[in-house]
């Protein structure tokens, strides 16, 4: 998808704007905000820019990975005890709000937010422009929008609600975690009326409208709004533009890249000049000559004993030293001064051009696999378990290949089939950064990382700081969450 794959360069025009008032001069060779939006062209890049956020190391390697995966019981650290200290705080639950991580993401994801409020500002004025395109355009990037907040706010509660690029007032207090998921829903419902159900050609892993439905049921989910999470799942389910692929561990090869189950990828490319690839496969990749990676992430041994017996999952998710490479081209070697490495096989990409640095391969944020599950839990909450079974069993089949492991589940308890529904969620996308998300929204995050990790603080840990550059700038508009002063 070649248009994705555009930069454009947006600090420039923050930095062009705040200088017209010292030098009345017109910038030759650059864009500005008086020269930028002046056609479709323009329009399309302005899109392009807020997609580009989402491969950079702010946004989506390595403090994303800390704050999803690593901090779970799906994985630890791994590398090196001293390699990336940051993370082992975040591991132990001994980080505070001057750990990096939290900062990482927070510039990251705000500045993808910057993005995409320019991009929605901004495009309605372009002149002379396709007004289908135009609405479009400001669907993906409201839905950006809305996964940009989405984010931050599962991971820091209320944080500053900013809708316009350049805000008057520098100093923004946290908005009230209703008022950012009612903004975040709107996003989704824009996104909903304006864009297309699918795409060709080089637009191929834009937002679609069952993107943003899909998205809007994992929201309302989080909410506990069941009605609505099902409602919208079911509208992804029976439109028919979707399916399971067909071979679980291929999801996560080259050939499994923008499937029918993919509603939502973060599109990555290796190419001789780089400039497209994301660093989310080096920093989880095999450690040692010649793999080059870091080996961050490594499956914990409680997600390995978690799976049921038989399950193919876990082959496919884990990568073991003494194994053979999933491309067959060698076997994992690892660094012999790790004790009982492993690494996660889903992150997991062959040889390609351009460095480690530059890798190719799609970062899966949303599955049909994962509507599915939120179907299923959300019908049960509801009293409808045997539709709920039925979306549960399709994963389970999928999972199963053929083999005679992991029957369908038959119960119609409404807490025995709960459980049943959050034990596939941690099988199918473990190591997909979801694991963390699921155990706050459903008040496990004290019981089941209590007795793993001691330092965990019930009432603290659910949530991040928010960083202390962040509530120094604020000079005291952001208020600390709890436990963290």
């Amino acid at each position: 998808m070649k248009s994705l794959y555009q930069c454009l360069g947006l600090a420039v025009l923050l930095s062009a704007s705040a200088c017209s008032d010292v030098i009345d001069r017109t910038p030759q060779g650059q864009y500005t905000l008086e020269n930028f939006f002046q056609n479709e062209e323009q329009a399309v890049q302005s899109v392009n820019a807020v997609y580009n956020q989402l491969r950079q190391w702010s946004t989506h390697v390595f403090s994303f990975i800390g704050m999803t995966d690593i901090v779970s019981d799906d994985s630890d650290k791994g590398s090196l005890v001293s390699d990336g200290f940051f993370l082992e705080e975040v591991d132990r639950f001994t980080h505070t709000a001057t750990n990096v991580a939290p900062g990482t993401v927070w510039e990251g994801y705000y500045t993808g937010v910057f993005r995409a409020n320019l991009a929605i500002t901004r495009i309605p004025e372009v002149p002379e422009m396709d007004e289908d395109l135009r609405q479009r355009l400001i669907g993906e990037a409201s839905f950006l929008r809305a996964y940009y907040y989405f984010n931050l706010v599962r991971w820091f509660g209320g944080v500053p609600l900013i809708l316009d690029p350049f805000p008057q007032e520098l100093q923004i207090a946290r908005a009230p975690v209703d008022e950012v998921y009612a903004q975040i829903e709107s996003d989704l419902r824009t996104a909903i009326e304006s864009l297309p159900a699918s795409y060709s050609g080089t637009d191929i892993g834009r937002v679609t409208s069952g993107t943003a439905r899909g998205m809007l049921a994992k929201a309302a989910l989080t909410r506990m709004d069941y009605e609505q999470a099902a409602t919208r799942a079911l509208e992804v389910i029976n439109s028919g533009e979707y399916a399971l692929y067909p071979d679980y561990a291929g999801i996560f090869t080259d050939a499994g890249e923008n499937s029918s189950e993919s509603l939502f990828e973060v599109q990555a490319a290796a190419f001789e000049i780089g400039g497209a690839g994301s660093q989310y496969n080096e920093v989880q990749g095999v450690r040692g000559t010649p793999n080059l990676g870091w080996g961050f992430n490594r499956p914990s041994d409680d997600l390995v004993s978690s799976f049921e017996r038989g399950d193919p999952r876990r082959e496919a998710t884990i990568l073991y030293v003494g194994e053979i490479l999933p491309d067959g081209s060698g076997i994992v070697e690892g660094d012999p001064g790790i004790e009982g490495e492993r690494f996660n096989q889903k992150a997991w990409v062959p040889d390609h051009p351009g460095g480690n640095g530059n890798g190719p391969g799609n970062i899966r944020i949303l599955r049909y696999a994962d509507v599915l599950l939120i179907a299923a839990e959300a019908l049960n909450e509801i009293g409808r378990p045997e539709e709920a079974l039925t979306y549960l069993n399709m994963v389970r089949e999928r999972a199963r290949g053929g083999a005679n492991v992991l029957p369908d589940v038959t119960t119609t308890d409404q807490a025995e089939l709960r459980q049943a529904v959050w034990r596939e969620r941690r099988s199918e996308l473990a190591l997909e950064q979801h694991r963390w998300f699921d155990l706050v929204r459903t008040n496990r995050s004290f019981e089941v990382m209590k007795p793993l990790r001691p330092n965990f603080t019930e009432n603290k840990n659910e949530l991040f700081p928010i960083p202390q550059t962040e509530i120094d700038l604020s000079e005291g508009a952001l208020v600390q969450n709890p436990g963290y002063n």
